[in-house]
């Protein structure tokens, strides 16, 4: 186990609305928050919480956006990035730099530190370390989120209460485990899983063309079976107690 915690996925979509939409009929999710700063990366976007977790979803609207590029590569909707919390992320910045990793975006400013390192050295996946400067409590479930904007507490949902289980996809889901292992100094359990102190990440199979990316979350729910009733009253896609929202296989697992 490594001391870090899972805190917030982001999908990418190529209209953001209906894939929020989705998420609050399933899920009973709501937006707290749209980011202007992602403005700088040709995005808008909603962050919807999940408990103490969250759930960006991200829209391109520049062409030359990194974000738009993916999407075209993924084929339509999908998930999009893995970003972590830890103690310190300057440390893991400066850590992972020394070790050739690629960095692609950071902070430059106090309080809140993130860093996003670039796919190709993260078994391709966009992956962020971040750090709430100060917060000693960070590992607490709703331990504060400056990305999720100052008020997101009163925007929680009733029937989701966490993400607590990302997976991945590779065309060698051994090795990317053991790569991912590399970067964040965690052990691999069961050939490709990474137990952090909150959460869970899986490496599968490769599920589309492309092999890479997020691809399903286990979140959750007080009563799954209610969840994969709305989403089967929407008419989304079901296969193993999962539903496909915006490219990703969400499945309700029991609190």
């Amino acid at each position: 186990m490594t001391d870090m915690r899972l805190r917030q996925i982001a999908l990418v979509a190529e209209n953001l609305e209906p894939v929020a939409a989705s998420l609050a009929a399933v899920f009973g999710l709501k937006v707290a928050y749209r980011d202007p700063g992602v403005g700088v990366f040709g995005l808008v976007n909603v962050v919807m919480p999940v408990g103490g977790e969250f759930l960006e979803i991200v829209q391109p609207v520049r062409p030359d956006a990194s974000a738009a590029r993916y999407l075209r590569r993924r084929g339509g909707d999908a998930g999009y990035m893995v970003i972590l919390q830890a103690a310190d992320a300057l440390a893991h910045r400066r850590r992972l730099a020394e070790a050739g990793v690629r960095l692609i975006a950071e902070s430059r400013h106090a309080g809140y530190q993130y860093t996003h390192f670039h796919p190709a050295d993260c078994a391709g996946v966009l992956t962020s370390i971040d750090s709430v400067e100060g917060d000693a409590a960070w590992r607490e479930p709703l331990s504060d989120w400056p990305p999720a904007g100052p008020d997101w507490r009163g925007f929680a949902a009733d029937a989701a209460l966490g993400i607590v289980a990302v997976d991945i996809q590779s065309r060698d889901p051994a090795a990317a485990a053991t790569r991912w292992a590399e970067l964040l100094q965690a052990e691999v359990s069961n050939q490709t899983e990474i137990r952090l102190a909150r959460g869970v990440i899986r490496f599968t199979p490769p599920v589309d063309a492309d092999g890479t990316g997020v691809v399903g979350l286990d979140i959750a729910v007080a009563d799954p079976a209610a969840i994969l009733a709305a989403a089967r009253d929407l008419g989304l896609p079901q296969t193993d107690g999962a539903a496909l929202i915006g490219g990703v296989w969400m499945r309700p697992v029991a609190a």
